[in-house]
């Protein structure tokens, strides 16, 4: 590995001394005893997941798990991957802890003996080293440093915050200057919660407006992680005030729905106009109440990923897949997307791997992985542990109903400094 892929909490390290005879006995094992390869039968691939689907806060990924059941049962309603099916044991829920997201890989690799981990989906990935060590191919969305870079740890859309030497996602930046009619002369202030993916989360994405053309008036990780605050007006003022004592031409929450929810009634409660966006809040269930509707109307949503809206081959077969599993009634939402194209790369790398399916073979396939046109736009590995694959779209809440503002598109990454 060719840099940490992060730094783990004193509880988690604790818990890592505790069981590291139990690890030093196993690590770098990706077969079991003889030549059998863990998780692999000659008719079955078992596959377990990990997400956050219940937290303090009270944001769940928990239809995460649905998405991957969703891609997972239409592999196996074709044959499977090379004539074995999908044993999908579904998701852990590591409730956004960093201990209990570690204690549920070891759970999935040591008890369980999966081939693979999909979809890992929280705030948190403290089980990283530990998959890593263990040789376990491993997919979720790259929005956390462990997708960026470590051999076996994939993200679905790519790596969306890559070290310095790879490269950052424009679309977001993009996005905007569609919205708002270009960059020059705009400002922008981005705000995240004071946790290590939020400081993460403002250096990147400083890079990323700035190469666009806008002014970054303010950028801090300033809202306490993990509990929702109930004033938000020490944090209004310092937006209001951030470009020269006036307020910005957009605000950039890089948090999650309850957050924002608060941030942004706040901020139209001091009559602010200006443009407000996120990368969260794409899920009609938020549609069903009148105040959580009234807070988001008018905010401008990153997805990394074809909108529900915009009709194509590619969102026609995730929508009959996810009914198939759901039900009719069921409301699309962004989980789904994570959980189903983090199987649906799984899938087509195990498949190009063929019948003599090993971590090894798994591993030479990725590396000369390419494929075009999916909802996440052209895949290509190892391309997509360094950087993004570079697509997305903005959607707007409006009256009720979500509208595409800036349509699905690629845009050339710059370099992450």
């Amino acid at each position: 590995m060719s840099r940490p892929i992060r730094v783990i909490t004193a509880a988690v390290a604790a818990l890592v001394l505790a069981t590291a005879c139990n690890s030093a006995s196993t690590a770098g094992s990706s077969d079991k005893p003889g030549n059998a390869v863990r998780g692999v039968s000659d008719d079955s691939i078992k596959v377990g997941g990990i997400v956050s689907m219940t937290t303090s806060t009270g944001y769940s990924k928990k239809d995460t798990d649905l998405g991957a059941k969703a891609r997972f049962d239409r592999a196996n309603a074709e044959g499977g991957v090379n004539g074995r099916r999908i044993e999908y044991l579904g998701a852990e829920d590591d409730g956004q802890d960093p201990a209990k997201n570690l204690a549920a890989a070891r759970k999935l690799v040591q008890r369980d003996e999966v081939f693979a981990v999909v979809p890992m989906s929280s705030t948190t990935f403290s089980g990283a080293d530990f998959l890593q060590q263990q040789k376990v191919p491993t997919f979720g969305w790259g929005t956390l440093p462990s997708f960026c870079g470590p051999a076996y740890i994939y993200g679905f859309g790519g790596c969306m915050v890559p070290s310095p030497g790879g490269t950052i996602s424009q679309t977001w930046p993009e996005g905007l200057k569609q919205v708002m009619g270009g960059a020059k002369g705009r400002s922008v202030a981005i705000l995240a919660n004071d946790s290590e993916a939020g400081t993460f989360a403002v250096r990147t994405y400083s890079q990323s407006f700035e190469a666009a053309g806008f002014e970054v008036a303010y950028a801090k990780p300033a809202v306490p992680a993990g509990s929702v605050p109930s004033d938000w007006s020490a944090y209004t003022k310092a937006l209001l005030r951030s470009d020269g004592g006036k307020a910005p031409d957009a605000v950039v929450s890089v948090m999650q729905t309850p957050y924002n929810i608060g941030l942004f009634t706040a901020l139209k409660r001091t009559g602010y106009d200006g443009v407000l966006t996120d990368p969260t809040d794409y899920d009609p269930a938020l549609l069903a109440k009148d105040a959580t509707r009234q807070a988001l109307d008018g905010v401008h949503i990153l997805l990394s990923f074809q909108p529900f809206e915009q009709a194509s081959a590619e969102m026609r077969q995730f929508e009959e897949d996810i009914r198939k599993a759901a039900g009719k009634g069921v409301a699309l939402n962004m989980h789904m997307v994570t959980g189903y194209m983090s199987a649906d790369l799984f899938l087509a790398i195990a498949e190009k791997a063929g019948e003599d399916l090993t971590v090894a073979s798994f591993q030479k396939a990725a590396k000369g992985f390419s494929d075009k046109g999916t909802l996440v736009g052209d895949r290509a590995e190892p391309r997509g542990q360094k950087e993004s694959f570079g697509c997305g779209a903005l959607v707007q809440l409006k009256g009720g109903k979500y509208v595409v503002s800036a349509p699905f598109a690629c845009y050339p990454p710059i370099p992450f400094k």
